[in-house]
């Protein structure tokens, strides 16, 4: 006799839901799986990555220090623009190595700046060579303590690339400490541990005093236009302040140090926040800004220069001469260099944003010319402008000359003759030919579009 079975509703959910419990779990399962499988394929990948970037350093500074005992052994101008050209090219090389290494501009920062420093120091050495001059006796001793410093450098990187090849430094616990917001001064790792080490034993490193960006006398340089200008108070500094940005009240957010030092106020004009920098010697504007916000361009470039100039002389700034501006969002940015005796000085600068909407000025940006403004004794040029013309490309038609002071990597000063030429594509270039000695000394390109001119 055959016997019938009634399944219970609520027996039958049970399994149905116990069912979808199983296969949602192993769904999971199986995600997790794959999720961990590509959290460890990337941090394999991390983990190489880092390692290739160590391996690069470490070759390149290897690379960095043969090239520089090269030197030590040449005796001619043209080895050594081919030898210091590529010492240039392989610190470059050794500077992106670098940039790949996480915290590297926290943990390695004197590494870093050397190496920048042999790159730009080499460059400019090749530059003097390639003119037919010969290195100095100190330029050569130079490069020597240059190669010096290297060499222990790539000894300390050999030393930690073989230890983490060995397995005995984790170069996974780079990519750990990268993530944390906070490392804490202890327990960051073998590797850490050995880049402070090498970090507070930087050996001593030249004094390099040459035309160049990374050139030691940098840090030094000090302002010319308050030369011998007496420190003001905090009460004076501010009426400055207020009488330059046209505001009641001010506050002192605080005071920066260095080469400039300065106070720093902030106060509201119109419902826009304004800060404002004066020169604790001198009480000299530095700097000023607005966040007003312009909402229509009304104005053209011309009225914006014209109310540019009319600021400036209102303050008292005399013998400017506009050059170039640039548009960006309804605000028109112009730069203004000092003109003396028909010289036009471009180290003198000073940068002024207009609104287009109804004139306001936006930001006073004159660091520049407090870092460089004073009267020059300015020569006779050695050459006159006819024969500089003529060291001018064939290619280019010159449009107009003048004289300029510019200035220079290294933050000297070269005077020449100016020449604003137009080439073959109709595109317009500045040529400068030192005044002195007639050497070709820089050229610019002019980006011209309706937003205005930019110089590169």
């Amino acid at each position: 006799m055959n016997k019938t079975y009634t399944i219970n509703p609520r027996t039958r959910l049970a399994a149905i839901v116990m069912a979808f419990a199983v296969g949602v779990m192993a769904v999971l399962a199986g995600f997790l799986i794959i999720e961990h499988g590509r959290a460890e394929n990337y941090r394999r990948y991390v983990v190489n990555h880092y390692k290739h970037a160590f391996n690069e350093l470490a070759q390149d500074l290897s690379k960095l220090d043969s090239t520089l005992q090269k030197t030590r052994s040449s005796g001619t101008s043209g080895y050594i623009t081919e030898t210091c050209m590529e010492i240039n090219a392989t610190a470059q090389e050794a500077t992106a190595s670098l940039s790949e290494l996480p915290n590297s501009d926290r943990n390695m920062t004197k590494t870093s700046d050397f190496i920048c420093q042999v790159g730009d120091y080499a460059f400019s050495l090749a530059k003097k060579t390639a003119r037919g001059d010969t290195l100095t006796a100190a330029e050569a001793e130079n490069l020597s303590k240059l190669s010096d410093v290297t060499s222990v450098l790539s000894n300390n990187l050999q030393g930690v690339l073989a230890k983490i090849n060995d397995g005995s430094m984790s170069v996974s616990e780079l990519d750990h400490l990268a993530k944390k917001a906070v490392q804490s001064e202890e327990n960051q790792g073998a590797i850490f541990d050995t880049l402070k080490v090498s970090e507070e034993e930087f050996p001593e490193i030249p004094t390099l005093i040459y035309d160049g960006p990374f050139s030691s006398h940098i840090s030094g340089i000090k302002p010319k236009l308050t030369e011998g200008a007496e420190e003001i108070s905090k009460e004076d500094a501010e009426k400055k302040a207020s009488e330059f940005s046209v505001i009641d009240h001010l506050e002192l957010d605080g005071e920066r140090s260095g080469n400039l030092p300065v106070y720093m106020f902030s106060g509201k004009s119109g419902g826009a926040e304004v800060t404002v920098e004066v020169s604790k010697a001198g009480g000299y504007i530095v700097n000023s800004y607005s966040s007003y916000d312009p909402k229509e361009a009304k104005i053209d470039a011309e009225a914006a220069v014209e109310k540019a100039k009319a600021f400036l002389a209102e303050h008292g700034y005399e013998n400017l001469k506009e050059s170039y501006y640039m548009t960006n969002d309804d605000v028109i940015t112009i730069n203004f260099a000092h003109m003396q005796n028909d010289v036009i000085v471009y180290p003198d600068l000073i940068k002024v944003a207009v609104a287009r909407d109804n004139g306001t000025i936006v930001s006073f940006e004159g660091q520049g010319y407090v870092m460089n403004h004073r009267e020059r004794e300015i020569p006779a040029p050695g050459i006159s402008a006819e024969d500089a013309k003529a060291k001018v490309s064939k290619s280019l038609t010159v449009l107009s000359e003048g004289l300029a002071i510019i200035p220079t990597g290294g933050k000297n000063e070269v005077f020449c003759h100016e020449f604003k030429c137009e080439n073959k594509d109709g595109a317009h270039v500045i040529v400068y030919i030192n005044a002195e000695n007639g050497q070709e000394q820089q050229i610019l390109l002019l980006q011209e579009d309706e937003n205005g001119t930019l110089a590169v």
